[in-house]
């Protein structure tokens, strides 16, 4: 687990997204999985602190590991990317003006996400007894 430090804040906050091709319909072949990956860096340098750690992809739908701070909701970074994504893979790939029947769409509407860290029994644990770990600091002779 990596923390990122920023001026007024550390976090670690990744996230496993999927998002599903529209009807889906099996566009992602090896061309298509290849470009993706080329231009979702290119996508990212907009919003700077998002990285995509892993991505993954099968006939119809792609996984990735993301990782967001916390200045930027999942919702918006999910929606900047897949909709400018789905704009540049219309241009690139004329074909899928005919998969879609000219509807200006490549990705079902939502997606799915699950937040990415510790157990749940750890960080039970330390919010159940960091204040016992800080006591001693707190008695210091002045």
């Amino acid at each position: 687990m990596e923390v990122i430090k920023t001026a007024h804040s550390m976090y670690s906050l990744q996230y496993h997204v999927v998002w599903v091709c529209k009807y889906r319909r099996k566009i992602l072949k090896p061309g298509v999985c290849s470009y993706i990956r080329k231009t979702l860096p290119g996508l990212l340098r907009a919003m700077p602190g998002v990285t995509i750690e892993a991505i993954g992809f099968d006939h119809d739908h792609i996984h990735m590991l993301i990782t967001i701070p916390p200045k930027y909701s999942i919702s918006n970074v999910m929606g900047r990317l897949k909709g400018q994504l789905a704009s540049r893979m219309r241009k690139f790939f004329p074909w899928l003006a005919k998969v879609y029947w000219d509807e200006n769409i490549v990705w079902s509407p939502g997606y799915f996400v699950s937040s990415i860290g510790l157990d749940e029994d750890t960080i039970r644990n330390y919010v159940e007894h960091q204040g016992q770990q800080d006591e001693g600091q707190l008695r210091q002779e002045l």
